[in-house]
């Protein structure tokens, strides 16, 4: 059974570590923990790993986010992989900065990202983790907030909070949703 993981980001060493790649981040860091690396490719960078004969596509598009669900699409196509076994990764700017959320399906909350994936697959029923970045900007700068980067005190336990995304994209790949939502969602 395939799976794809995309990474929400954009492309460029101008938004590398920016709170609006936090996607990109953590797919980093689940393939080196994985001991692969991404390669270059049709509308993004992938890697692959399996996970107990469960295989695993990474995707980081390099379609930028406005038009992610051009990348999804064609991923999805290309290795035959069924809307149920996606899960995107996601900045989130209603949640505190490290708190995670696993949702089977939801609205896009204003995220361009996912507008794009959901009129692209032509639903909202699809799977995402997402990474609170928290929402801490003057009225009005919520652009410049999410392209710009972490506070010192939010760099203190990135670590640790990418490592847990990680552990529940394993759980969700291993156990599903429902099981994985019910053991990460209270942390």
């Amino acid at each position: 059974m395939k799976y794809l993981i995309v990474g929400l980001g954009n492309i460029g060493d101008e938004y590398d570590g920016t709170r609006h790649n936090i996607g990109f981040r953590v797919l980093d860091a689940f393939a080196k923990a994985s001991n692969i690396s991404f390669k270059d490719g049709r509308y993004g960078f992938t890697a692959e790993t399996s996970i107990k004969g469960r295989q695993l596509v990474l995707l980081k598009p390099s379609t930028y986010m406005n038009l992610s669900g051009n990348a999804v699409r064609y991923w999805m196509q290309k290795e035959k992989i069924a809307l149920e076994n996606v899960l995107v990764v996601v900045d989130d700017l209603a949640l505190p900065f490290g708190q995670l959320r696993l949702k089977g399906k939801g609205s896009d909350a204003g995220h361009n990202g996912l507008k794009h994936i959901a009129q692209i697959l032509g639903t909202q029923a699809y799977n995402r983790l997402r990474f609170g970045i928290g929402n801490e900007f003057p009225r009005g700068g919520q652009v410049d907030f999410v392209l710009g980067y972490f506070s010192d005190e939010d760099l203190k336990t990135m670590d640790e909070r990418v490592a847990l995304a990680c552990d529940i994209i394993k759980s969700w790949v291993l156990a599903g949703i429902e099981i994985t939502m019910n053991q990460y969602n209270k942390k």
